[in-house]
């Protein structure tokens, strides 16, 4: 069952930092993308060019930049589609930490792309706004 109500999709959202460091790669065309599109983590055909979210060592086998390493942090709620405030409260715990952030919403869960550097922080910061988010359903 989805969430809906803000409060409890922050409550919820039980942030988990994965394994592996992710680039953004951008191909011209999803012809010009071939093999790799099976190992991207997501698509964004945009109307200058597609969007390939990579695994690093594939982005670098491939010869893309690699320079900007991410890490991906998934938001185990089930956030309903028309659900207000999770992705504004993510950012808002992100920049008072003045981490930058990439949000991929899917059917299922939001991810969250972080610096690599910045990953540990980022997670903690997360985790915090999930505890008041706690607190104020408690109270």
């Amino acid at each position: 069952m989805t969430v809906k109500d803000t409060n409890s999709m922050i409550a919820g959202m039980t942030p988990i930092l994965t394994d592996g460091r992710w680039v953004y790669c951008s191909v011209p065309s999803m012809e010009t993308a071939g093999p790799v599109l099976t190992d991207a983590f997501a698509i964004v055909q945009e109307a200058e060019s597609v969007t390939l979210i990579l695994p690093v060592d594939v982005a670098a086998a491939r010869g893309f930049d690699t320079s900007v390493p991410m890490r991906k942090i998934t938001l185990n709620v089930f956030s309903d589609l028309e659900g207000v405030g999770l992705t504004a409260a993510v950012a808002h715990a992100l920049t008072a930490c003045g981490i930058s952030c990439n949000i991929v919403a899917a059917y299922h869960h939001d991810h969250v792309f972080v610096p690599d550097a910045d990953a540990a922080a980022a997670l903690d910061a997360l985790k915090d706004a999930q505890k008041a988010a706690q607190q104020l359903s408690a109270s």
